[in-house]
């Protein structure tokens, strides 16, 4: 099922298998909303490295307990031919001019995480702990 021109329920689907929940559907679609922005901006393809995790696939990987990820309302992002670094600085970019909804905001070595949970939240995981 489509959510946007480029973007496809699927690709938010967990790595366990398990399909994005019926009722969560509304929430993938706005993140989804959100990453088309993102797309159309760049130009090129935005990757999900990781949408949706089903509560016991989170708990199985460590991730957060309250991760925005249970809720399909976080993904894992990599765009080819541009860093991790940059997307997250362009992403910043499109918050604060209004294209882009405010939400969570991480850079880790290999993606950077993009959430729409509606409030500013702002980490770097990445290993030299480098802050742009």
């Amino acid at each position: 099922m489509n959510l946007t021109p480029h973007f496809a329920v699927e690709e938010f689907a967990c790595h366990n298998g398990e399909q994005v929940p019926e009722s969560l559907i509304p929430n993938c679609r706005r993140l989804a909303e959100n990453l088309e922005v993102l797309r159309v901006h760049l130009g090129k393809p935005v990757v999900i490295v990781s949408g949706y995790r089903s509560p016991a696939y989170n708990k199985g990987i460590g991730g957060a307990p309250k991760s925005q990820h249970m809720t399909a309302i976080a993904a894992d992002i990599r765009v080819p031919g541009v860093s991790n670094d940059d997307v997250a600085d362009v992403i910043e970019h499109l918050i604060k001019v209004g294209k882009m909804q405010q939400g969570g905001l991480g850079r880790y070595e290999g993606w950077a995480h993009y959430d729409v949970r509606g409030t500013k939240a702002r980490w770097d995981n990445r290993r030299d702990g480098h802050r742009g």
